[in-house]
C-alpha cells in the first residue's frame, strides 16, 4: 500500500508522462506539490521505488517511463488514421476533402488491411440483424473483393447503402437483415465501393 501523498506523487508523474513522453524533474514536482525542499519528494520517490510502483533510470531526469505508460504508449503506436466519409460518389470512395468530414482512430487490430479502409457513419435499421445499428460507424476497404455473404457498402441505381452482398448463378444482389426491410436488386446497376471489416458503436 501507498499513502495518499505518495500516490498523489505517483499520479503526477503519470500524467506528465503521458503528456510529454518524460518524467518530470525534481524541480517541477516541488513546484507542482508547493514545497521549498527536494527532501519530501525525493523521500516519496525512494518510497515508491522500494514497493515497486516506479523504477530509477540513468536519464537525466532519473525516473523511468511507467509500466502503464509504456502500455499506454504502445497502443497508441498501434492506432491508424483512416478517412471518415460524409457520402460516397459514383465511381467508389473519394478521399478528398469534399467528401471527407474528418479523420478516424482505430487500432490496427480492427482493420484486416489498413490501405484502403474508411470509415461511414450507418443511417437506419436495415441492418440490425447482423449487429449494425442506427449510428454505429462501419469500416470497409474498397480493395477487397466481395463474395457470397459479405457486408459491403454499395453504390445501386445511384443511391448508397450498406447491406449484405449476394451473388448466385450470375445474379447479384443486396440482402437486407431486417425483415421490415426488402433486399434490393439493381434495376440498373450495382457498384462495390467497400468490403465492411468492422464495427464500432459508441456509447
Amino acid at each position: 500500500m501507498i499513502t495518499d501523498k505518495q500516490q498523489a506523487v505517483l499520479q503526477f508523474i503519470e500524467e506528465y508522462q503521458m503528456q510529454f513522453g518524460k518524467s518530470p524533474t525534481l524541480r517541477e514536482m516541488r513546484e507542482h506539490f508547493g514545497v521549498s525542499s527536494d527532501n519530501s519528494i525525493l523521500k516519496h520517490l525512494k518510497a515508491l521505488e522500494e514497493k515497486g510502483y516506479l523504477n530509477k533510470d540513468d536519464t537525466p531526469r532519473g525516473i523511468g517511463l511507467l509500466q502503464k505508460v509504456k502500455d499506454r504508449l504502445d497502443s497508441a503506436s498501434n492506432m491508424v488514421r483512416i478517412p471518415l466519409l460524409g457520402t460516397i460518389p459514383a465511381g467508389g470512395p473519394t478521399l478528398n476533402e469534399e467528401h471527407v468530414l474528418e479523420h478516424f482512430e482505430v487500432g490496427s487490430t480492427f482493420l484486416k488491411k489498413p490501405q484502403g479502409s474508411f470509415a461511414l457513419r450507418v443511417t437506419g435499421l436495415s441492418m440490425i440483424n447482423a449487429g449494425i445499428l442506427e449510428g454505429d460507424f462501419v469500416i470497409a476497404n474498397q480493395n477487397m473483393t466481395p463474395k457470397d455473404g459479405d457486408i459491403v457498402v454499395a453504390l445501386v441505381d445511384g443511391r448508397n447503402t450498406v447491406k449484405r452482398y449476394r451473388s448466385h448463378n450470375g445474379q447479384v444482389w443486396l440482402q437486407a437483415e431486417n425483415p421490415d426491410y426488402s433486399d434490393i436488386e439493381p434495376t440498373e446497376f450495382l457498384e462495390v465501393q467497400g468490403v465492411v471489416t468492422s464495427v464500432i458503436r459508441m456509447y
